[in-house]
């Protein structure tokens, strides 16, 4: 796949995260770190920094002392008492006194596999470092942060996928356009490994990816089809409104959550004001947590596209 053939070998490499790298490159030059907790949202370089960090102080030998494991796989308290445990308790074999274990995905571990996770951490400082990878912050118990030093990654911007869509398009011989850049960006959100999953599944149809053909190939309504959609049910036209929605799904194969949260990014950008915007928001988290919930999706889009048609 071309997520893994175009990860970054070295910091330098690495777009987006230009605060935290100078922190990570300082331990791998003192040959010691304390224990890490990666935080942010997907794609962005967490497995990948830890990655590098571990071949940069381990060199050849990292595969005999670094240890990944998924935790949303085996996120139960076994895994933290056998795996973990019989990888810590042993030495490097290395002139550096510790391993690096790389817990991904920690946010999905139980309660007592964390606590688990908190004495082992503790016990095995001497000849073991973790890194914790995770989305969410919140769902790890306080204990396991004040033992690790955070760092808080943010999403890639529009500039640095667009320096990243030009780096594969250059290796791999493709044509992007400035709007096709901006259309995967939209899409992504700022996650690397789905700009290139997006950018394979184009080249794979097309090897000049314009925006259509992303718009295609991903199953998402482009936005001037959610925008005309506003439109007719702002005007207070329900019926046409509501036809072009269920067509728009239809064509493109989307979900009610997937057109809540189109219509939610284009409200902010829909010439009413201020007011009405706060209202139509409001109604789409409301419709949204009662799809989430089970609700049937296109009677709950008919209700917003009501409220829409009568504010």
């Amino acid at each position: 796949m071309w997520t893994e053939r175009f990860r970054p070998k070295e910091f330098e490499e690495v777009r987006g995260q230009e605060k935290i790298i100078p922190r990570l490159k300082s331990f791998v030059k003192q040959d010691n770190m304390p224990h890490i907790m990666f935080t942010g949202p997907a794609g962005v370089g967490k497995t990948t920094l830890a990655l590098i960090m571990a071949k940069k102080i381990f060199g050849d030998d990292w595969t005999y002392n670094f240890l990944e494991l998924n935790a949303s796989d085996e996120r139960g308290i076994d895994v933290i008492r056998n795996k973990v445990k019989d990888f810590a308790r042993t030495k490097s074999i290395k002139n550096v006194n510790f391993k690096i274990i790389y817990l991904d995905e920690c946010d999905s571990l139980t309660k007592e596999a964390q606590q688990a996770l908190r004495r082992t951490m503790e016990n095995y400082s001497n000849t073991c470092r973790f890194i914790l990878s995770c989305n969410y912050s919140s769902k790890i118990i306080d204990p396991i942060q004040s033992r690790c030093s955070v760092f808080r990654f943010s999403p890639l911007s529009l500039e640095n996928v667009g320096e990243f869509v030009d780096h594969i398009a250059e290796k791999e011989g493709l044509k992007v356009d400035e709007n096709s850049k901006k259309a995967i960006y939209e899409i992504s959100e700022g996650d690397a490994r789905r700009v290139a999953n997006i950018l394979q599944s184009c080249a794979s149809v097309n090897k000049e990816i314009t925006e259509p053909l992303i718009y295609e190939i991903v199953s998402a309504a482009r936005p001037k089809e959610i925008v005309e959609v506003l439109g007719l049910s702002v005007s207070g036209d329900f019926i046409k409104a509501r036809d072009l929605l269920l067509n728009t799904m239809l064509k493109h194969g989307l979900s009610g959550l997937d057109v809540i949260k189109q219509i939610q990014k284009e409200v902010v950008s829909f010439e009413v004001d201020n007011a009405r915007k706060l209202e139509m928001i409001e109604k789409c988290g409301e419709i949204e947590f009662r799809m989430v919930e089970g609700s049937d999706e296109f009677v709950q889009l008919e209700a917003l596209l009501a409220n829409f048609c009568k504010s």
